[in-house]
């Protein structure tokens, strides 16, 4: 009988649904409930189903790929299509995993190669880039307005301050990005495009990685370049 998994990931727990038996369990997201989950899910599983959640489904992520379980990494929208397709309105954390075990097995997904440890961390250096563009956005918009002397002059240093962190992370992104051969030559692939630049091109991979196994024409024709 075909065992998929679904986890619904939070902050502090794990929701997970086993299809072979219909049996539920909550475990903590921490080290200790995913050695409990792990021990959970079992032998012989044919696919684990979980939502692409940020920080909170690293720690799964590597867990899983470490005890070689396959998994599938599934976009939140992809999933709450799917749910509206099957008629599972309710959203409970049950219902949500119960959902994504059986969206396994209804779309067969695939087992994904497991992100490698640089990747992780360009996701996070990532994610805190882009928080501190809304910062800068934010203090300039601000300052546009601001009449008062001393709060021109926070805002003007705050804004340098941002910008030196954001290229403190961009060359943390390219060192990171230079450490793993294969993910370098995606990057090389993609920004030999005319209009997309190596850090552009860093972000797409990150992002979307399965943008790195197209070829040169392919990935133009995604940015709008070519027909």
């Amino acid at each position: 009988m075909t065992k998929n998994i679904g986890i619904d990931i939070s902050k502090e727990t794990l929701d997970a649904y086993r299809t072979d038996d219909g049996a539920y369990a909550q475990f903590q997201n921490d080290n200790k409930g995913r050695r409990a989950l792990l021990r959970w899910i079992g032998d012989r599983v044919t696919l684990v189903v979980f939502e692409a959640t940020g920080a909170y489904h690293r720690g799964l992520e590597i867990d899983l790929a470490d005890a070689s379980v396959p998994f599938a990494k599934v976009n939140p929208k992809q999933a709450r299509r799917f749910a509206q397709a099957i008629g599972k309105l309710a959203k409970t954390d049950r219902v949500d995993a119960a959902m994504l075990a059986k969206m396994g097995a209804a779309l067969d997904l695939s087992p994904q190669t497991p992100a490698t440890s640089e990747l992780h961390d360009m996701q996070e250096l990532l994610a805190a880039r882009r928080a501190l563009i809304k910062d800068q956005t934010a203090a300039r918009t601000r300052l546009a307005t601001a009449s008062v002397g001393s709060v021109q002059t926070i805002l003007n240093r705050r804004l340098k301050q941002v910008a030196k962190d954001i290229d403190q992370i961009d060359d943390a992104l390219r060192n990171l990005s230079c450490m793993d051969a294969q993910f370098s030559r995606k990057v090389a692939i993609l920004a030999s495009v005319p209009g997309i630049g190596q850090l552009t091109a860093i972000t797409l991979l990150i992002d979307m990685p399965e943008i790195g196994d197209m070829d040169n024409k392919q990935a133009a024709s995604l940015a709008g370049l070519a027909p």
